[in-house]
């Protein structure tokens, strides 16, 4: 059986499912008695979107010193956020006086969102990933969805490589919060990217299809999926407001509208797949059940609602205690019993 872990966008809300894989990473220790597990032990697919992206590649960054092994934790990928999340979205009081107004440009200092990123990943690439992952991003001058895949990055070279401080900007580059992100592959082919939230906020449909497509004779039946979500909004907006605002006034709103939509969609449909082969078990979505404890906003990263969010991840941990406990056995247990992987099928590389 393929084991996916798909984490969904969602900015500073990154913290919930990180505190979710902090508790699982802990119950894959004490289930397996191994006080070196990892996640990356116990999945064979990753996918990420945005903040997803971001901890996807976090979890799967390979060890200065052990390359086989993951640089961080758990506990250390959430970290990013709790230590570095008020100061990437800071904003200056020129910003500020910009957004009020309702003038275009960027938000916060991409500068300083990339100096947390180059802090953590330096001259990491995408090929030395620990596993195979998708994470996505939007490309504006093709007008088509760009993904970022490891085994692309191994099998075509440095035409498909990037720099993982690259990738987590792009496919975090959320439109009217952090500018257009213009990375480069290693082959210095230019990619102007925007956040893949934008049309795959959950990525794990995304997920799902890389696997059926790479692994061979791999069939949805096969397939276990674990689906982290960062909270579904349930915040109404006033029709007076939308209708005498200025269209950039409302662009925040209107993409946590759409980013909210596309998520729901997704797991909606991957009910129904895992449903129609009788598999519903294999298709596990955790996320909080109300956001209403806390501002919901992509950039509220101010330390009281850092706080309140660390709050709702533990209530959610607890909420979900039995499940997670199932999960971890599941896992320990997948991983005894098939150690043997197949290979990935390299005859049906990206177009």
């Amino acid at each position: 059986m393929k084991k996916i872990l798909s984490i969904d966008g969602g900015g500073i809300r990154g913290i919930i499912p990180g505190m979710i894989l902090v508790a699982l990473e802990e119950k894959l220790k004490k289930e397996s008695k191994n006080p070196d597990a990892a996640i990356v032990d116990y999945f064979d697919f990753f996918a990420g979107t945005s903040t997803g992206g971001i901890l996807t590649c976090l979890l799967l960054c390979p060890s200065e010193d052990h390359p086989a092994r993951p640089r961080f934790s758990a506990k250390a990928a959430l970290d990013l956020y709790l230590e570095h999340g008020n100061e990437i979205f800071k904003m200056s009081f020129f910003k500020r006086l910009r957004a009020k107004l309702g003038l275009a440009g960027e938000r916060y200092n991409s500068a300083i969102f990339e100096g947390v990123l180059e802090k953590y990943f330096g001259e990491t690439r995408l090929s030395q990933l620990i596993k195979p992952c998708i994470i996505s991003a939007y490309n504006i001058e093709l007008r088509k969805t760009h993904f970022f895949r490891q085994q692309n990055a191994i099998s075509r070279g440095a035409s498909r490589d990037f720099y993982l401080k690259d990738v987590c900007r792009a496919t975090s580059a959320a439109p009217t919060y952090f500018s257009v992100a213009e990375i480069h592959s290693l082959a210095n082919v230019r990619y102007p990217l925007l956040d893949g939230g934008v049309f795959a906020t959950n990525p794990a449909l995304s997920g799902l299809i890389d696997v059926t497509k790479a692994f061979n004779q791999t069939r949805i039946n096969d397939i276990y999926l674990l689906s982290l979500g960062t909270g579904r909004s349930r915040r109404s907006y006033d029709y007076e407001y939308f209708k005498k605002s200025s269209a950039m006034a409302v662009v925040p709103a209107l993409i946590d509208i759409m980013m909210s939509g596309v998520a729901e969609t997704s797991d909606f449909f991957l009910q129904q797949l895992f449903q129609s082969v009788d598999k519903e078990k294999n298709y596990i979505r955790i996320e909080p059940g109300s956001l209403e404890s806390i501002r919901e906003g992509l950039d509220a990263a101010n330390p009281a609602n850092i706080e309140k969010l660390v709050a709702l991840g533990d209530r959610t941990v607890s909420e979900n205690e039995h499940l997670l406990n199932g999960i971890a056995k599941f896992l320990v247990d997948e991983q005894k019993n098939f150690r043997s992987r197949l290979s990935w099928n390299f005859l049906r590389p990206e177009k």
